[in-house]
């Protein structure tokens, strides 16, 4: 098994960025979903209500952030805001520290989603526990919905796509890391796993909402509830579907296209 495609999503629900390396630590990969939308009561925004946030188009150059949107100027902002202007914001039951950015971005987002928002960055002194029921005391994860990866190999997306009545994309499903080489939801028996040099553990399967029926290119939901409505058929458990396996890092480290995918027993 090797690892296929790494995949990071700086901005929540926004397009993911594609990668040849990355650097992990203990909440995830570099960059990876520490910006995100909140709402005027600081509750946090996705896709699930604004599924165009999927069109939004975000690049890393010149330690900045690269905007783009159908019919948006550009914009771009610090990788690192001040650290100042504080607040706290709500994402799921979790309630947190959190840096707002700056007016221009705020009113950028705002006109694209027509409502009124800000963008927020959760910097390292913002501690999110994970689930104690999943996780270890003092693991953390970054604004993702519950843990610091999410890998999905190629196979059960291959096997999906032979039962469902559309062709679905690997985009639709969010993954940080994408695996080849394996068989169909071999991810599902994994309890540590070493990618490259750095080791992981799996602590849980990954549960569909929503967002997976948005065509993530045209931002259009499905007519026909797929894939939710395959996976439905056959991977559902106690009334939630399951596809993909979330991972904490137990070690830091960086990881490449092409390392090699080795379950530890």
């Amino acid at each position: 098994m090797k690892l296929s495609a790494i995949t990071i999503y700086p901005i929540k629900s926004t397009k993911g960025i594609s990668l040849k390396s990355a650097s992990v630590a203990p909440r995830g990969l570099e960059h990876d979903r520490r910006w995100m939308l909140i709402d005027q009561q600081n509750q946090f925004i996705t896709a699930r209500a604004f599924p165009q946030l999927l069109q939004v188009e975000v690049s890393i150059s010149n330690r900045q952030l690269q905007l783009k949107a159908p019919e948006m100027a550009a914009q771009h902002l610090p990788i690192h805001p001040a650290e100042e202007n504080e607040i706290e914001m709500i994402i799921w039951r979790d309630a947190c520290k959190a840096l707002t950015v700056n007016q221009e971005i705020n009113q950028w987002f705002s006109r694209y989603l027509g409502v009124p928002c800000r963008l927020v960055y959760l910097p390292d002194s913002s501690h999110r526990p994970v689930d104690a029921h999943f996780g270890a005391p003092g693991d953390e994860v970054s604004l993702a919905d519950g843990f610091p990866l999410l890998v999905i190999s190629e196979s059960s997306l291959e096997d999906l796509n032979r039962r469902a009545s559309e062709p679905l994309v690997m985009r639709r499903f969010r993954p940080n890391l994408e695996i080849s080489g394996s068989g169909a939801y071999e991810e599902d028996q994994w309890h540590r796993v070493t990618i490259g040099n750095v080791e992981f553990e799996a602590v849980k399967p990954c549960s569909r909402c929503i967002i997976t029926t948005i065509d993530p290119e045209t931002g259009v939901k499905s007519h026909n509830g797929e894939p939710l409505r395959t996976l439905s058929s056959y991977r559902k458990t106690d009334d939630k579907v399951f596809f993909g396996m979330n991972l904490i890092p137990r070690s830091s480290g960086l990881i490449y296209l092409d390392d090699p995918v080795v379950p530890l027993l």
